[in-house]
């Protein structure tokens, strides 16, 4: 590509490189540092909104600018393909990054994976973003520069994750996200599992006006399903609707503040009642549907908790055979009462059940990952640098214990092998226990304080991340790439 920019001395990145109109756009790199540099005829609209320093070059202004909000904000006003949008009903991933620096590597994996996956570049939960000090807009922003720099052009979606309050819907809006999850695990209630006829009467009664189990019109009806026949008989309706009335009721709640909140936006919103310890039953999935139908809920994709164990950063656990069945009448579910998807979450590394999942879904799924990018970061420093990631691994040790409690894992510290017991740093990242312990702490990782004289975790992550960039997307590319495969025919769009 010839570019003006070659007149100049600048190291620039080929692959951002734009040209619109009288003017060009792309990153360059200097002190080890990447920045945005803009060229344009002197007085040219196209400097505006922009920030840096600018000189002249033959009747030309070059604008040098730091990679931040404000910049961010006007590169994404002017190029169409740096706006996150809904993908519908098309599958889709979402490819968290708790540093920031993950996307370069996931544009390189979704083209190599190829097929017509929408990909979600910037997710990130609200818990994730306390815990690594990030904040909605550094997530979005994080997620354009990497896209920007790969030049990629086929579309990005943004989520909003786990979202359990009002608030957090206006803060993660006002930085451009359009696809929002919402949580609303807190008023689920576990004790309908085990609760007797009786009991199951006495809950239901002190449930809201529009979440009393007759209002559903459930009562007494038998489902069918594809071929499968759904009993509502007063035990199975109490028991849906005392586990599930009041989370539903709190989704609408959320769904009518999202539509207020979007002034004409196009949003998708997603339901995830997967963090529960109780499998999401078939009968209760069909209640759920019924209710967020019934108050007018939109929504594209839901997660139900699956049979079996979806821990973190690891294979699925349970029987495979019992998890498809099982996932079968979930998606039978989501085509009658939708169609909308099935969201996979916690769905890093769970490559054993991926093809059950596009298989019986036909496509109607979105999986969803987050920390797996994070370990494929300490693969990398365990390549390059050792000790320091013993030094990260010997810390998480210390935190495990404090950090799994808001986690469904079974990793126990009697059996992960010792910091220093392994010659190869790089194959802790294989082993189960080790695995899981990493993953969990990284928020007490990333936000440890200095130690005396020297720099924090993450400052030292980074740097050596932005130095070894190539090594960590290649990373990047090859783990994700298995994630993808799996995903890219039969898709729905």
């Amino acid at each position: 590509m010839t570019t003006a920019f070659q007149s100049l001395d600048l190291r620039m990145d080929p692959r951002s490189l734009v040209s619109i109109s009288d003017a060009e756009y792309g990153l360059y790199e200097a002190g080890g540092k990447k920045g945005l540099a803009v060229l344009a005829e002197t007085g040219s609209d196209a400097l505006r909104g922009f920030e840096g320093e600018c000189s002249e070059h033959k009747g030309r202004t070059l604008l040098l600018g730091p990679l931040g909000p404000r910049n961010a904000a006007a590169m994404r006003a002017l190029l169409a393909w740096l706006q996150p949008r809904p993908w519908g009903m098309r599958t889709s991933a979402g490819l968290g990054d708790r540093l920031g620096l993950a996307t370069p590597g996931h544009v390189r994996a979704m083209r190599a994976a190829g097929g017509s996956i929408g990909p979600v570049f910037a997710q990130q939960s609200m818990r994730e973003m306390l815990r690594t000090g990030r904040t909605p807009q550094q997530v979005m922003d994080d997620a354009t520069w990497g896209v920007f720099q790969e030049g990629w052009r086929e579309g990005v979606g943004a989520d909003a994750d786990h979202l359990k309050t009002a608030a957090d819907i206006d803060t993660c809006m006002a930085a451009g996200f359009t696809f929002f999850t919402i949580d609303p695990g807190e008023y689920v209630d576990p004790a309908a599992e085990t609760a007797d006829l009786a009991e199951l009467r006495e809950r239901a009664g002190r449930l809201p006006a529009d979440a009393q189990p007759r209002a559903s019109g459930l009562l007494g009806r038998s489902i069918d399903v594809e071929g499968r026949t759904l009993h509502f008989d007063e035990p199975a309706l109490l028991k849906a609707a005392v586990k599930y009335g009041r989370a539903v009721e709190h989704v609408a709640e959320m769904s009518r503040h999202l539509a207020r909140a979007a002034t004409g936006r196009l949003c998708e919103l997603e339901v995830s009642v997967d963090e529960t310890e109780q499998p999401t039953s078939p009968v209760e999935h069909v209640y759920i549907a019924n209710e967020l139908r019934r108050l007018g809920v939109e929504w594209v994709s839901l997660a139900p908790r699956f049979i079996g164990r979806f821990e973190k950063g690891v294979d699925y656990i349970g029987d495979l055979a019992a998890f498809e069945a099982d996932l079968a009448v979930h998606a039978a579910i989501a085509r009658q009462f939708g169609p909308y998807k099935l969201s996979l979450h916690s769905g890093s590394d769970k490559f054993s059940i991926y093809p059950a999942a596009m298989r019986q879904s036909r496509g109607l799924v979105h999986l969803k990952t987050a920390g797996t990018s994070y370990l494929e970061a300490l693969r990398t420093i365990a390549v390059i640098e050792p000790d320091f990631f013993r030094e990260i691994y010997a810390f998480a040790r210390e935190r495990y214990e404090t950090d799994q409690a808001s986690y469904h894992v079974s990793a126990q510290l009697g059996h992960a092998p010792l910091p220093f017991s392994v010659a190869d740093a790089p194959g802790l990242l294989n082993q189960f226990d080790a695995r899981e312990i990493l993953h969990v702490t990284f928020g007490s990782v990333l936000t440890a304080p200095s130690p005396a004289g020297g720099l924090r975790f993450s400052d030292r992550l980074r740097e050596l991340l932005r130095v070894h960039a190539d090594l960590y997307a290649g990373n990047l590319e090859a783990h994700f790439l298995r994630h993808l495969k799996p995903f890219t025919s039969n898709g729905v769009r």
